[in-house]
């Protein structure tokens, strides 16, 4: 339901363009490691997950579980509450290796929150945290990088500049991004996968940043094409 929301929901806010390193859908029992710089970027994720066909198990903050409508929205679909800093915060990894076994999509994010500066502009993942790493060591599971690009522009900041954000979307509609990477292993340690998991991830982002500005470069230059040539 939250990706068939989402599907709806965000093409009247921004426009959404997705490209992927890999034809089709993101296989069953793969997990989803994505960055994560807005509240709104979980949206556009599933939106662009949609897109391609895949609607995932979402790893999030247990939180969000206790919201009115969406709580009950997450606990109907399936998704796993993470209690990070509690002796529970382990039953969200059993939960998701569980998923994976199953044939589900799971998609986590790899730093665990958001970021703490305020200003619009995106910027590369920070250090992730090594719940992606177990959770690929204990299941087996490959992991597709996720990058995407341009949420901030939808919300970023305070509450108040958060709220006017999406309330002025439908008007600016802000161009976003999302790219899918190759699907990787990670192997070796603990700490070895889980730099490996943010560089795939990091490069991801960077194609989806990069993909971004070149529509906008197109754009301008379309809208000058359009205007003709200066008056003299």
């Amino acid at each position: 339901m939250l990706s068939r929301i989402a599907s709806t929901l965000v093409p009247a806010l921004g426009r959404l363009t997705v490209s992927s390193d890999f034809d089709g859908p993101v296989a069953p029992g793969t997990i989803v490691a994505a960055n994560h710089s807005s509240l709104a970027d979980p949206g556009v994720v599933l939106a662009a997950l949609h897109r391609l066909g895949t609607e995932p198990v979402v790893m999030a903050t247990a939180g969000l579980w206790r919201i009115p409508v969406l709580g009950g929205a997450l606990r109907s679909g399936g998704h796993i509450p993470v209690h990070r800093g509690t002796a529970r915060a382990a039953e969200a990894l059993d939960r998701a290796a569980a998923a994976l076994a199953d044939g589900r999509v799971v998609l986590i994010y790899g730093e665990g929150g958001l970021p703490k500066r305020q200003n619009p502009e995106d910027a590369a993942p920070g250090a992730f945290r090594t719940g992606l790493a177990r959770l690929a060591a204990a299941s087996g599971a490959p992991v597709v990088p996720l990058g995407q690009c341009g949420a901030r522009r939808l919300s970023s900041g305070g509450t108040a500049k958060q709220i006017a954000g999406f309330a002025t979307a439908p008007l600016r509609r802000p161009a976003l991004h999302v790219h899918l990477g190759t699907p990787v292993r990670l192997d070796g340690d603990v700490a070895q996968a889980t730099e490996t998991a943010r560089a795939a991830v990091t490069a991801a982002w960077r194609t989806a940043d990069e993909r971004l500005d070149g529509a906008a470069r197109r754009r301008e230059a379309a809208g000058a094409a359009a205007a003709g040539p200066p008056a003299r």
